[in-house]
């Protein structure tokens, strides 16, 4: 007897799209995630095909956290909506200090998209994974009308193991702390939008995004003692200071001179209307300190190949209000506040 064959007809990757049946939990969509998904992201846990992976908890506090990535454009220089759904959550994951082991990921795809360009979204993915030493363990599939979507939509969770006894969370900031950043600010928000509005320059600015887990080990490893660890994605570096400031109760003064900003970065906000301090990184991190660990934090930093160009930007300061606040290069101060409304949509 002939055994029939488990899908009639190969995948089209070349220039086949999706349709809703694939979305339609029947042979269609048990073939995209067969010869698409679980082909890219193969491991034993995915591959049992479950509905949720079971794995024995490893040593120490479980770390989770779940983002999800609408962004437009799919592909942008530096990187694509797949290798930043892994880079995001990694990184949200190992900036309590954690070490990032598994992932899920749930793909909401509108009809009519390119498959070529869904595998190209699944590799890219599957390489992001490779590299931060995650597995993606279980995941989800759904297909939406066409003109009820923009492509690919994208959420993620990761979980990770913290080590006992370490604590680096945003309410431990202290007056006196140094403030460090990893690395030029603005690349992924610049990026993204050049490539949305047709924008060039002389230097092409490509995004940072890239997962941090490798650098906060290393500076946990030189510095113990580290405050707080965060990524300054949505809402850039101001965002991000100003979250810190609110749950540790304290005040901020960074230095405009000391922050690391790229030419083109700088010249693209003046052209756009933007603040380099509110646009968004996808590879960076602000990481805070006691002042006396402050010169060895900044070593680690630039003893690492992705924090290379760190620098010290700034001090914690007492106070009530829990202002942020700028020396600007002309020896005045400002106030850095929260971003106001939506400076640029579909960044991450």
């Amino acid at each position: 007897m002939t055994v029939p064959k488990r899908f009639p007809r190969p995948l089209n990757l070349k220039t086949g799209r999706v349709e809703m049946s694939h979305g339609a939990g029947g042979r269609a969509m048990a073939q995209v995630i067969e010869d698409l998904f679980v082909a890219a992201l193969d491991n034993p846990l995915l591959r049992q095909g479950n509905d949720q992976a079971v794995f024995a908890p490893p040593p120490g506090r479980l770390v989770m956290s779940t983002d999800s990535f609408v962004v437009a454009p799919l592909f942008f220089p530096g990187g694509d909506i797949g290798s930043m759904a892994v880079h995001g959550t990694v990184n949200d994951v190992a900036m309590s200090g954690a070490r990032p082991l598994y992932l899920s990921a749930g793909f909401i795809i509108e009809e009519g998209f390119p498959l070529a360009d869904l595998k190209r979204i699944v590799d890219s993915m599957a390489a992001a994974a490779a590299e931060a030493g995650v597995a993606v363990v279980t995941g989800d599939t759904k297909v939406v009308e066409r003109g009820h979507g923009d492509g690919v939509f994208i959420n993620t969770a990761g979980v990770g193991v913290l080590a006992d006894g370490l604590a680096i969370s945003g309410d431990r900031a202290r007056p006196g702390d140094a403030v460090l950043v990893s690395g030029y600010l603005g690349d992924h928000g610049v990026a993204v939008m050049s490539k949305r509005e047709n924008l060039t320059f002389d230097t092409e600015v490509t995004s940072d995004s890239q997962s941090l887990h490798d650098l906060v080990a290393a500076l946990v490893a030189a510095v113990p003692g580290l405050r707080c660890l965060r990524d300054p994605t949505r809402g850039g570096l101001a965002a991000t200071l100003n979250e810190i400031a609110q749950q540790s109760g304290v005040g901020f003064l960074i230095h405009e001179a000391a922050l690391p900003v790229r030419r083109a970065v700088q010249s693209a906000c003046e052209l756009l209307g933007l603040d380099p301090l509110n646009v968004a990184n996808e590879g960076k991190l602000v990481a805070i300190c006691p002042a006396g660990d402050a010169e060895t934090l900044l070593a680690a930093l630039r003893g690492h190949p992705k924090g290379a160009d760190a620098a010290i930007i700034g001090t914690v300061t007492e106070d009530a209000n829990r202002f942020v606040q700028m020396e600007t290069v002309f020896g005045g101060t400002r106030i850095v506040d929260w971003l106001s409304g939506e400076q640029l949509p579909r960044i991450c």
